[in-house]
């Protein structure tokens, strides 16, 4: 069951559980996969609430979308994925194949985006990516790059449109 939910209306869930971490997916090309992120959140930029990310180019996600222009955000709210976040934020799609699989997590269509959400978290955001921004290394101070970029793996950063913002229950 679905409840329909302002932008802003759980957006402090959504930091809180920035941290173990929260689930951004993407899919293209018949392909989708999930990671963590812990970095991002609801910003409001030129006069509209965006969704800010970060995703290093080196990751799976990152080729899809750069082809794709969508993600979701998938936010546990009530069940414990802690084990399924630690799988997603250390497991690469290259060496484990399918993650909703692996971790036995349920992909349900998004309703607005041609992505899934994971049907075990209760918060979802659909986004399509309005910017995009490559963090140039020159630009990051030296105490940032040594404890975040030691193998210069950099981000980019994804401002995304939310197109959609709801509660799911798993159809309960």
């Amino acid at each position: 069951m679905v409840k329909e939910c302002g932008i802003f209306d759980h957006s402090q869930i959504l930091l809180e559980k920035m941290t173990p971490g929260v689930f951004l997916t993407s899919a293209a090309g018949g392909k989708r996969n999930t990671m963590i992120i812990g970095w991002g959140g609801i910003q409001v930029v030129w006069n509209r609430p965006l969704m800010v990310v970060y995703v290093r180019h080196i990751r799976a996600t990152h080729e899809l979308i750069e082809k794709s222009g969508q993600f979701t955000i998938s936010v546990p709210t009530e069940k414990d994925l802690s084990a399924e976040i630690k799988t997603c934020g250390t497991r690469s799609m290259r060496d484990i194949g399918d993650k909703f699989a692996y971790c036995k997590l349920t992909p349900v269509p998004g309703r607005r985006v041609d992505v899934p959400i994971i049907g075990e978290c209760g918060l979802h955001y659909e986004c399509r990516v309005l910017l995009k921004q490559e963090l140039q290394s020159e630009a990051i101070p030296d105490f940032v790059k040594k404890r975040f970029y030691p193998k210069e793996a950099y981000h980019t950063v994804y401002y995304a449109d939310i197109v959609d913002t709801y509660l799911y229950d798993g159809g309960r």
